[in-house]
């Protein structure tokens, strides 16, 4: 299984911007439709942001459209999550992943087991104050 590295979790105020990166361990994510989870404590894992492996396509989580952007650099093989105007409600442990031959709908819409996954990381904590 191939292993991506997040980072750039913190503590932020409401209100604040943080940015997550992505980076893969010894692999490249050029032909990978990336994607960003979240979890808070009690709830179910969602889908955050999804992107195409050409970056043309992406797909929101609604109560983050307007305020989330997700971009990836091929030329250094990083994907990032750029987070403003965050609220409380969007703690939690925010992990990427990366999958070939699917959509970025079906990529955002689903939640396996992170070991069905092609590639995934262990989380970055992201905690925001009110």
């Amino acid at each position: 299984q191939l292993q991506l590295v997040a980072s750039g979790g913190g503590l932020v105020q409401s209100g604040g911007s943080l940015r997550l990166s992505c980076v893969p361990s010894g692999f490249s994510l050029d032909y990978y439709v990336v994607g960003w989870f979240r979890q808070a404590p009690g709830k179910e894992r969602e889908g955050v942001a999804c992107l195409s492996a050409n970056g043309q396509w992406s797909q929101y989580l609604d109560s983050v459209k307007g305020r989330f952007a997700i971009s990836r650099d091929n030329a250094n093989n990083i994907v990032y999550l750029q987070m403003n105007n965050l609220k409380p409600e969007d703690t939690g442990t925010y992990y990427c992943v990366a999958e070939t031959i699917i959509t970025v709908e079906n990529l955002c819409a689903q939640s396996p087991p992170f070991r069905d996954y092609t590639a995934w990381g262990q989380g970055t904590q992201d905690t925001v104050s009110s």
